[in-house]
């Protein structure tokens, strides 16, 4: 096996336990809203603004697929969002479901744009 595959399936399993714990956490605070999957999206999206900076500035490409593809990719969840917007809106929730994916996606961004400038600033 491919060394770089062996890191995305560790990173990956990292990633999805991390998920796992905060959507447990998140619906005991929040009743009904996909609480969970709107933050590890928020924080997965600052966090991989950092690694991607921190990557291409400190030539650490062989920490990619562990990290960026692996751990990241296991613990942000687009399809689980894409999920959650349908069922927010099923229910009826039209402003609900409007309102989490504009969240979702205008903070996400923001949060790449803010960890490339945190990570730009302390590794590059």
């Amino acid at each position: 096996m491919n060394h770089a595959f062996l890191q995305v399936a560790v990173g990956g399993a990292l990633g999805s336990m991390a998920r796992y714990g905060v959507n447990i956490m998140a619906a005991r605070i929040s009743a009904g809203f996909p609480l969970g999957t709107l933050t590890v999206n928020i924080v997965g999206c600052f966090v991989m603004g950092i690694l991607a900076a921190a990557i291409a500035g400190r030539g650490g490409q062989h920490y990619a697929p562990l990290l960026l593809t692996g751990v990241l990719g296991g613990f942000t969840t687009f399809s689980a969002f894409a999920l959650d917007t349908m069922v927010l809106w099923e229910r009826g929730a039209v402003l609900t479901a409007a309102g989490y994916v504009l969240a979702s996606v205008v903070i996400s961004l923001l949060a790449v744009f803010a960890g490339l400038a945190m990570g730009r600033g302390l590794f590059v």
